[in-house]
């Protein structure tokens, strides 16, 4: 049961195990059934890679995350701005709200932004509750989640600060992609290290005498 790793991508095993295989394959007729050693066509391959891709990177957890406090800060600032309240007199909100959104493009928050995007209505419900939460200087508003129209404190427990407090900021990576991807990744291993155990594909079994396949029959029944 010796490993040989001289041509993994051919046979793992030792040339007198796939011998034995090989004996063993063409000697067992499975009660009539027949299975030849062919491989799998390579485009089922890409489908099924494919499938798994797509489906990790779109339940991926980081586009889950749901909009914090944090986020619409610079937003609640800047509607103060005599800048901003100029437009709002003069052009109307949507206009006002266009120029606070690129007034912030640079900002660390741009991504999660144009995920959770906001008007100017909507930020006028959530500015009270923000700046209110704002007055406690300790407080981090990356563990506030907005949901709309209410701020609340979110449901997440993390580790412990340094006062005592919890951080309860939702994680970009959770435990139970962990468990997906380490289960995957043994299962597709394990079928790897199976496959290849067996002799090359380039061998095909002789069912019966007049079978003509490539290779001498090596064991008769």
């Amino acid at each position: 049961m010796t490993w040989v790793f001289n041509e993994p991508l051919a046979s793992l095993s030792q040339a007198e195990t796939v011998q034995k295989s090989k004996e063993l394959w063409e000697a067992e007729d499975l009660g009539g059934i027949t299975e030849d050693n062919n491989r799998l066509p390579v485009p089922v391959v890409a489908l099924v890679l494919l499938t798994v891709a797509t489906a990790f990177l779109t339940t991926f957890p980081l586009w889950g995350q749901r909009p914090t406090a944090a986020i619409y800060e610079d937003y609640i600032k800047a509607m103060d701005t005599p800048e901003i309240q100029s437009i709002m007199e003069t052009q109307g909100d949507a206009a006002a709200m266009k120029r606070i959104v690129d007034m912030n493009k640079s900002s660390p928050m741009a991504a999660q932004l144009g995920r959770h995007p906001v008007d100017m209505d909507d930020l006028r419900v959530l500015k009270p509750q923000i700046e209110e939460i704002m007055k406690h200087p300790t407080v981090d508003l990356k563990d506030y989640t907005v949901v709309y129209p209410q701020v609340k404190i979110a449901n997440f427990e993390g580790n412990f600060r340094p006062d005592g407090k919890r951080v309860r900021q939702q994680p970009w990576w959770d435990k139970g992609y962990t468990i997906d991807l380490f289960y995957l990744t043994m299962f597709f291993l394990g079928v790897t290290i199976t496959v290849k155990r067996l002799p090359p594909y380039t061998w095909q079994p002789r069912h019966h005498e007049n079978d003509r396949r490539k290779g001498d029959r090596r064991h008769n029944p």
